[in-house]
């Protein structure tokens, strides 16, 4: 190994601390991005949301979340330092009736934990990004 080349390893090295710092990691702090995981089923049917990964994406203006990311975004409004993550949606059935779908999430760690619910189903997730 070079001088030179062992100088530019040690320059990245030094850097790596600054690109993984601890509060990028932290939900609470910078909650911007795409977080993912997998609903489980607390009760009700939900087969169809726990059968794939989900995706919550938070930006500046409007985050959604897609359970199992399928085709029905649930979205909302981010509030700046929120402790609470709200998104919803309203889908028509065939017959006329409404079909609510409610998502909410709060900042644990460098996690987000969320609670999904529609009215045949209820389950939980945890998501990193």
């Amino acid at each position: 190994m070079t001088a030179r080349s062992f100088l530019l390893a040690a320059a990245c090295a030094a850097c790596l601390p600054l690109a993984a710092s601890p509060a990028r990691a932290d939900a609470k702090n910078d909650p911007v991005g795409l977080w993912t995981g997998q609903l489980v089923r607390d009760q009700g049917n939900c087969s169809t949301e726990t059968g794939n990964t989900s995706t919550f994406q938070i930006g500046t203006k409007r985050m959604t979340f897609t359970p199992a990311d399928g085709s029905i975004a649930l979205t909302g409004v981010p509030q700046k330092k929120a402790d609470l993550y709200h998104t919803e949606t309203v889908v028509r059935q065939p017959s006329g009736a409404a079909f609510p779908m409610v998502f909410e999430a709060r900042p644990e760690g460098n996690a987000m934990v969320g609670t999904y619910g529609t009215p045949r189903c209820r389950a939980h997730i945890v998501m990193k990004r």
